[in-house]
């Protein structure tokens, strides 16, 4: 069955709330906190007003390509309980997750069977191994079949551009589903209704 869920890319306190009071809440939630090529993307001063209330039982995500010292030393007191670090070598993450007493989840993109190797260099530093496409702040997917060589024993998430309708075709792969565009309306707001739908549909899987 499907291990979890994240939904990345929140940046509002309405739909925050609603996920985090929701009946079925998702273990992780994502926020976009450097990478100013995403809508999704929060200003500091948003972001540290956002992230500052009660989990509950969920896991804030800081979403981070290749972030500065500067940045890690400005967010380093903010309610996360993961980095999720793009373009990140496996030395510096050892780094950040020792300086920072912070779970990691390193964040491979792909395209072929020596992308998902790579995921060799973080097993040993690494909480999570999350799988994504190479498409950063555009919903792109790949094949996920890559994947499949993968041992079981590992932690993996995998993104891009997962469809709500996918989440039954998941439900004997040991992942954690990783979604942001498909519960999105046509102006890239997040949309309660597919997301209570996202969340209702996995309680089930």
């Amino acid at each position: 069955m499907i291990k979890d869920l994240k939904i990345c890319g929140i940046s509002d306190p309405e739909t925050l709330n609603y996920i985090l009071n929701h009946p079925h809440p998702p273990k992780f939630i994502g926020f976009i906190t450097n990478y100013k090529k995403s809508k999704r993307y929060i200003e500091y001063e948003s972001l540290k007003n956002l992230v500052n209330v009660n989990k509950n039982k969920t896991n804030f995500v800081s979403v981070l390509v290749n972030p500065t010292n500067e940045l890690l030393e400005k967010i380093k007191d903010l309610n996360f309980d993961y980095y999720q670090l793009y373009d990140v070598d496996p030395i510096r993450t050892m780094k950040i997750k020792e300086q920072y007493k912070i779970k990691i989840i390193s964040a491979l993109t792909i395209s072929n069977k020596k992308d998902v190797d790579r995921y060799k260099d973080y097993l040993e530093i690494s909480n999570i191994i999350l799988f994504d496409s190479k498409g950063y702040h555009r919903s792109e997917s790949f094949d996920h079949n890559l994947l499949e060589q993968v041992p079981n024993e590992v932690n993996k998430m995998i993104a891009g551009n997962i469809q709500i309708d996918d989440i039954p075709y998941f439900k004997n792969k040991d992942f954690i589903i990783d979604l942001s565009g498909s519960i999105e309306n046509n102006e890239g707001k997040k949309d309660i209704y597919k997301i209570d739908r996202l969340l209702k549909l996995f309680a089930k899987s």
